[in-house]
């Protein structure tokens, strides 16, 4: 079974950082680009990072950009979200999946079940 586990969440102030881990069992992580995506409540989920198979081509959505680092490590089979100035509107759960795209959860081979970033003074 192919499943993805997002750890590193947490609560923290303005101004301050949290890296996410994306850990893969079950399959081979270098075999697929890996898509971060957050959800705010009552908000749709949207794009916020994603990394090519190798590490080598990366993108970030226009919010994040110059604040967040997307790093993968295939060795130990895990992508990390480095996020840096955090920001009170980065609150939300913050989901990796196989893939760049947003689309429904079921249509992606693997996608994680999500880790809390809260932001808040």
């Amino acid at each position: 079974q192919l499943q993805l586990v997002e750890s590193g969440g947490g609560l923290v102030h303005p101004g301050g950082s949290l890296r996410l881990s994306c850990a893969a069992s079950g399959f081979s992580l270098d075999r697929y680009a890996i898509g971060w995506f957050r959800q705010a409540p009552g908000k749709e989920r949207e794009g916020v990072s994603c990394i090519g198979n190798d590490g080598v081509w990366t993108h970030y959505a226009d919010s994040v950009k110059g604040r967040f680092t997307v790093s993968r490590d295939n060795t130990k089979n895990t992508v990390y979200l480095q996020m840096n100035s955090l920001k009170p509107e980065d609150t939300g759960v913050y989901y990796c999946a196989t893939g760049c795209g947003i689309k429904r959860p079921d249509q992606y081979d693997a996608w994680g079940q999500g880790a809390q970033v809260t932001v808040s003074s």
